[in-house]
């Protein structure tokens, strides 16, 4: 078993990336630290239970650290830490602290004047960009778009023009109603890439337009399962002409004055080509309705 002779670890949080889905992406690194570490902190101890049990690691000394008790439990964990223990970090699955509890826990440990040691290991995110053909040479990470459809258009809107590709995460019961939003805030014609249960039994990668995204979602109700990770091809050249700073002044403008009139004095405040705005607010003014 690993946890025979552990080799005693230096005192510091180490920030352990766990599985997301299939059990066996784990590393040997991350098998050792679980073993050998003092306490094992963790988002939801009966998940952390069944992945030490399957690999053999008895859980010396469990503690749960989510979300609602972050603050809290740091305090307790820079106590150990000061002791002179080893403490492992893992949430429910994955990297701690994208898109998930640890980063508040992570800043906590390092104003305290200690260490936090990263464990690498498996990234929805990147697995699922790894394996999309999308090509674009950066990408964004995003995470949990807002859950209300207009909240949710408004930070789409501000992402539009990015010539990145577009990661987000999003759950299986608004799944459709995202997709229908990105369609209506970055058209048609772009490309999106949805990745389902990522390293699980029924993992599914599936690329095709944002027009045609919701007919694929509709045609089988096993589409609509699991967890997604939705990429978003890169914007096309044009639209990215428009820089972040030039879609904000256009998107306020928008707000107070008619569309002809905001793409004007968005032109003379920024010095942006006035038709590129004309259609950009013209796509803003659609996507809102």
């Amino acid at each position: 078993m690993h946890n025979e002779h552990p080799q005693k670890l230096e005192a510091a949080l180490y920030v352990v990336a766990t599985p997301i889905g299939n059990l066996r992406d784990i590393t040997l690194r991350a098998l050792e630290v679980l073993s050998a570490a003092d306490v094992i902190a963790a988002e939801d101890k009966r998940n952390t239970s069944h992945l030490l049990s399957h690999h053999g690691i008895t859980a010396n000394r469990l503690i749960a650290v989510h979300q609602h008790n972050e603050r809290g439990a740091a305090d307790q964990i820079i106590a150990m830490l000061h002791a002179g223990q080893s403490v492992a970090f893992v949430s429910d699955a994955g990297t701690p602290a994208v898109s998930d509890p640890g980063a508040l826990l992570v800043q906590a440990v390092q104003a305290a004047g200690l260490r936090a040691i990263p464990i690498p290991g498996a990234s929805a995110a990147v697995a699922a960009l790894s394996a999309s053909g999308l090509a674009a040479a950066h990408f964004l990470f995003y995470g949990f778009l807002p859950n209300k459809s207009g909240a949710r258009r408004s930070a789409l809107q501000i992402l539009t023009g990015h010539p990145y590709t577009l990661v987000f995460y999003e759950a299986p019961h608004r799944i459709l109603e995202c997709v229908a939003d990105l369609q209506a805030v970055f058209g048609a014609e772009r490309e999106i890439v949805l990745a389902r249960e990522v390293t699980k039994l029924f993992e599914s990668i599936h690329r095709c337009s944002l027009g045609a995204a919701l007919d694929w979602l509709n045609s089988d109700a096993n589409n609509q399962r699991g967890e997604f990770v939705l990429l978003v091809s890169a914007a096309p050249p044009q639209t990215a002409a428009l820089n972040a700073d030039n879609e904000r002044t256009l998107a306020l403008l928008l707000e107070e004055l008619p569309l002809k009139q905001a793409a004007q004095l968005a032109a003379k405040i920024t010095g942006a080509n006035r038709s590129e705005l004309y259609q950009r607010a013209l796509a803003l003014k659609s996507a809102k309705d």
